[in-house]
């Protein structure tokens, strides 16, 4: 049984509960997917398997390779694909099949995947949380980062040295995050608290290890 799907993530907003409680929660449009390739110990040195996000525009334009792709598999094309492991022991799952939401349940632990928000070009105030210097009258020394390496040895700046540059826009991995609902209905996720990337973007979620 494939223990992921791709989601598309919509936004957030609340549920109240019975007690007057809120719980923040971020929905998740997750699925429906197709397995479009199967991969084995045998044939690629692991077991994973390759899911498609059918999505209700196909993409219009596709390369002759990726159509090969496709049509080797007997699915329609889709947009966005992730890979997911699945275990040697697991059988029944092939070529075609639609993994659902309904693999989900209430109060299940999940992991998920996507690229954080970009944020440009930042100083390293703002994407290292530096604290800079005095504010008062007379220091010289306010949002300078101060020195980046050391003059007589190794006279060079080390590889890693936390300066400005391109901030977010990175893969990231939030683990152990509770399902609060499931809509099978309309293949909606909710989960609690917040989730990488900006409204729209794709995710990919996992049932936690």
């Amino acid at each position: 049984m494939v223990n992921g799907i791709i989601g598309k993530k919509l936004g957030m907003t609340q549920l109240f509960a019975d007690d007057g409680s809120v719980t923040p929660v971020t929905v998740i449009k997750a699925g429906p997917c197709i397995v479009v390739q199967k991969k084995t110990v045998n044939t690629d040195g692991y077991d994973a398997v390759q899911l498609g996000l059918v999505e209700e525009k196909a993409p219009r334009r596709i390369n002759k390779p990726t159509e090969g792709h496709f049509k080797r598999a007997g699915v329609p094309p889709t947009r966005v694909l992730r890979e997911v492991r699945v275990q040697a022991s697991e059988e029944g799952t092939n070529v075609g099949d639609k993994v659902l939401v309904d693999i989900f349940n209430q109060n299940d632990l999940v992991e998920i995947i996507g690229r954080s928000k970009g944020r440009g070009f930042a100083g390293f105030i703002k994407r290292h949380g530096f604290g800079g210097g005095r504010a008062t009258h007379g220091s010289m020394f306010h949002r300078a980062p101060g020195g980046i390496g050391a003059s007589a040895y190794p006279s060079r700046v080390i590889k890693g040295t936390r300066m400005a540059g391109h901030m977010g826009n990175e893969r990231k991995t939030i683990k152990n995050l509770r399902v609060v609902a499931v809509d099978t209905d309309n293949n909606l996720l909710m989960i609690h608290g917040a989730v990488p990337g900006p409204n729209g973007a794709y995710v990919l979620i996992k049932k936690a290890q």
